[in-house]
């Protein structure tokens, strides 16, 4: 079972939802039934996100959601999703035939040689302020 949920995010409560988001996450993988999930941004709509998650079955994504954790992390975000319908049925799956943590290019391409410049996104300056708030100002060498 898929369960796909969006949200309307206004860009400053992103790295808040991004947060959120995550630890609803965290609190449904422990859970029975668990198969994976993700958290996303609208690579064209910076505002628009979604969470998704798979389970074994119906029943295990409803009993999840029925945990007290579930009910103070996940339930209270889950209820802030666009009213669409969230729940499909897995019809077809298509696993990766060389399924790797690597980058198709890792073997062409070294550290640092990525070929195009850094962007900074809403993210980097959260961060940005966490390092710099908690004694640790990572700058890179000149």
């Amino acid at each position: 079972m898929l369960v796909v949920t969006r949200y309307r995010v206004p860009p400053t409560d992103a790295v808040s939802f991004r947060d959120r988001a995550r630890r609803a996450l965290e609190v449904l993988a422990a859970k029975p039934g668990w198969r994976g999930g993700h958290v996303g941004r609208a690579a064209d709509d910076p505002e628009l996100w979604v969470v998704s998650s798979e389970w074994e079955n119906v029943g295990s994504y409803r009993r999840a959601l029925s945990s007290y954790e579930s009910k103070l992390e996940a339930v209270p975000l889950l209820s802030l999703a666009i009213d669409e319908p969230t729940a499909f049925e897995i019809v077809a799956t298509v696993e990766s035939a060389t399924a790797s943590v690597r980058a198709s290019d890792a073997d062409e391409v070294g550290l640092g040689q990525a070929a195009a410049p850094v962007v900074p996104t809403d993210f980097d300056a959260a961060s940005a302020e966490k390092r710099t708030s908690a004694g640790f100002d990572r700058r890179e060498p000149a």
